[in-house]
Parts: structure tokens; sequence; C-alpha cells
């Protein structure tokens, strides 16, 4: 899918990582049988995973939880099942079951963002439940140490179909972006380049950095913005301010 066609039917500013998400889920659903049917996707924070999954949720009609870092192995079954609009079992193991006959019968893809929360509390066997009870499509999202942290446990390893990297946001991202987060306002090329080498391929930088930019827009009355016009005002960058001496 190109991202032009992502932009017709999402309703969302296109990114590279929804392509390369969708396509993730997309190759999971069509393996073959003898396939494993589990896709990684992991990536530095504010790549713009979960707002791709949560695009791969809406166009793929799949079932999506994020995990919080408090959640215990009920927890994630309980969201689970929140999303499928199924009342929860009482034990953890019955949940395990509904949740697998729901997905075996349905065959809907099952997205689980931020699951470096359950994996750090060695709660991930129970996803491997999951998918062994359903061998439905599964894609789990998170940060760029996930595959190592899934290493350790060979019997879930070997049930990953493909590992997917997340890109680095770059200039046809920020493009994209500028449509959403800086709705009728100009911004010229030269300074989007330079919003996005500022940002080292976090979409989040680049969505406060345009929303920045739209603002000062505002005030100064401008409708449109070069990096001369910008001049010395500064962008956010990940970093904290140094402290001005007086």
């Amino acid at each position: 899918m190109t991202i032009t066609e992502i932009d017709n039917i999402s309703g969302m500013a296109p990114l590279t990582n929804m392509a390369l998400t969708k396509a993730a889920v997309e190759r999971a659903q069509n393996r073959a049988e003898s396939l494993p049917g589990m896709v990684v996707m992991f990536g530095p924070s504010g790549f713009g995973k979960s707002y791709s999954a949560t695009f791969v949720a809406n166009t793929l009609r799949a079932h999506y939880v994020e995990c919080r870092s408090s959640w215990t192995k009920k927890a994630l079954l309980e969201a689970i099942l929140l999303d499928m609009g199924i009342t929860a079992a009482s034990t953890i193991y019955k949940m395990t079951d509904q949740i697998s006959e729901e997905l075996a019968q349905s065959q809907r893809p099952l997205i689980i963002d931020e699951v470096d929360h359950i994996v750090d509390k060695k709660a991930v066997e129970i996803i491997r439940d999951i998918y062994e009870g359903s061998k439905a499509p599964m894609l789990l999202i998170g940060e760029e140490k996930l595959p190592a942290k899934l290493k350790r446990w060979e019997r879930f390893d070997g049930r990953i179909l493909d590992w997917v990297p997340a890109q680095p946001a770059g200039d046809k991202d920020t493009a994209s972006l500028c449509r959403v987060y800086a709705r009728g306002i100009e911004i010229k090329p030269d300074l989007q380049r330079e919003i996005t080498k500022l940002a080292r391929g976090s979409v989040r930088r680049i969505c406060v950095n345009l929303d920045k930019v739209r603002v000062a827009a505002e005030q100064e009355g401008w409708d449109s913005v070069d990096k001369k016009r910008w001049g010395s005002r500064g962008f956010y960058t990940g970093q904290a301010p140094a402290r001005k001496l007086v």
C-alpha cells in the first residue's frame, strides 16, 4: 500500500511506518499454515509506532491494547477481553481460553502495544499461550531492545514470523504531518528539512515543532514560514534548555 492510498482511507497523516505496520500484519494474515503468525515491530520511543498501530487496528479490524507499566497477566487479559466486548471469566486460564477461542473463530489480528511492560515482568508466556490456542495473526510492538528481550524465551522466539524495525521519520513524514499540525500555514521545504533533521527520527518531536511553528505564525500573522523568517527561534530537540545565568 502506498502513502497516498493510506492518506485516502485513514483520515490520518500518512507515515512511512503505517505502511510497514500494515504490510507486517498482512504477512501474518496471509502466511502459509505451517508458518508462525507473530510479527514484532520495534524501535525508539517517538517513532510513531503506536500511531501506526492505531491505523492498522482501524483498517484491518484488529483487536488493540496498549500495555501499562502496572499491568499484570490478569490486567492484560482483561483489557483484551474488554476490547473484544466479552465479559471476563474469573480465572486467568479461563480468560486465556476465552481470548483464544474468539481469535480462533474470527481470525482477526491482535495488536499488543508497549509489550515491553509484559516482557519485563516475565509474563510474556501468556501471549504465547493465546497464540498457541488461536493461531491468529499477532503484532507485538515495543522499544528497540524488545528483540533481545524476547530472545530469552526460546519457545516464544520460535513463533516469530518477522521482525520489523520502525523507520525514523523523514522529509515525507514531515510534509504529511504539516497538513495536520500546521494546517493553514505553508511551511517552506527548507524549514521542513530543518525540523526533520532536529527531530532525529522522532515523529513526536516533528509534531511538537510543527505546532510551535503554527503558533508563532498565528501570533505574527504569517501565512508562510521559511528558515529565514523563522530566524533564531529555537525548536524542541528533546533536551532541556540550559539555565540562563543572571
